[in-house]
C-alpha cells in the first residue's frame, strides 16, 4: 500500500498541525507532498498528478490548518480497505456559528423565473455520532480516498479532477462530480478532528452552540 499525504498549504503553518503531523502514525509506504500557492485547486492537482505518477493508490489530504489524532491515517485506511473510496473525518467550520463541514444535500442552485438562485447545499447538522455514515459532499480538511477515483474523475470529464464550479470550490465540485458518476461519500464522525482558528473548532463547540442555541 502506498500513500501519498497532500498538504494544500496557502500561507504558514500552524504548529499545531506541525504536531499532529509529525505525531501521525503512517500506514505502508507513505510520502508527504506540500504545495504553496494562492489557488487551492492548483496545488490540489499537481499532488494529484504526483500521486498518480508516483503510483500511489490513495490519497491523504490534510488541510495545514487541522489538528488530529495520531491514528487517523491508520483508521482512514482501514475504511478504505473496507471498501470506502473516499472517507472524511468530522469538523467543522472554524467561525461563529459553526457547523460540520459534510454536507446532507450537495447540488447547483435553483434558479427562478426572476433571476433568484436557491441554493441547495444543506449542512449535515443531525449527522450519526460515532458512526460511518454516507453524505453527499464534505469539505477536505481532512480526507482519504483512492487514486483511482481521482483518474476516474479526471478521465470522465477530461479536465483536472480539483476544478471549482460556478457555485462551489474545488473539493464540494469534486463531491458533486464523484457522486453524479455514482461514486458514495463516506463521513466517520468517530475520527474528530480540530480546525484552529481563534479557537479550535470541533465537536465539543458544536454541541455548545447548541446548547447556548437553546437557552435563548
Amino acid at each position: 500500500m502506498k500513500t501519498m499525504i497532500g498538504i494544500p498549504c496557502m500561507d504558514k503553518v500552524d504548529t499545531f498541525f506541525m504536531s499532529s503531523l509529525l505525531g501521525l502514525r503512517r500506514v505502508g509506504e507513505t510520502h508527504y507532498n506540500i504545495k504553496k500557492g494562492s489557488m487551492v485547486y492548483d496545488a490540489r492537482n499537481e499532488i494529484a498528478i504526483d500521486a498518480i505518477v508516483n503510483n500511489a493508490d490513495r490519497i491523504l489530504w490534510i488541510d495545514s490548518d487541522m489538528r488530529f489524532s495520531n491514528d487517523m491515517m491508520e483508521r482512514m485506511s482501514a475504511r478504505i480497505d473496507g471498501g470506502c473510496e473516499m472517507v472524511c473525518g468530522l469538523f467543522f467550520k472554524r467561525v461563529f456559528p459553526t457547523s460540520p463541514v459534510i454536507y446532507k444535500e450537495l447540488l447547483p442552485p435553483i434558479e427562478k423565473d426572476n433571476g433568484e438562485k436557491i441554493k441547495q447545499v444543506e449542512p449535515y447538522t443531525d449527522y450519526p455520532r460515532n458512526s460511518l455514515f454516507e453524505v453527499q459532499g464534505c469539505g477536505f480538511g481532512a480526507v482519504m480516498m483512492t487514486t483511482q477515483l481521482v483518474k476516474d474523475i479526471w478521465d470522465h470529464y477530461n479536465m483536472p479532477a480539483f476544478m471549482p464550479l460556478e457555485w462551489c470550490g474545488e473539493d464540494m465540485a469534486f463531491c458533486y462530480k464523484a457522486r453524479m458518476l455514482g461514486r458514495k461519500i463516506w463521513c466517520d464522525s468517530s475520527i474528530k478532528v480540530g480546525h484552529i482558528g481563534t479557537v479550535e473548532f470541533g465537536e465539543d463547540t458544536w454541541l455548545n452552540q447548541i446548547k447556548s442555541d437553546l437557552n435563548k
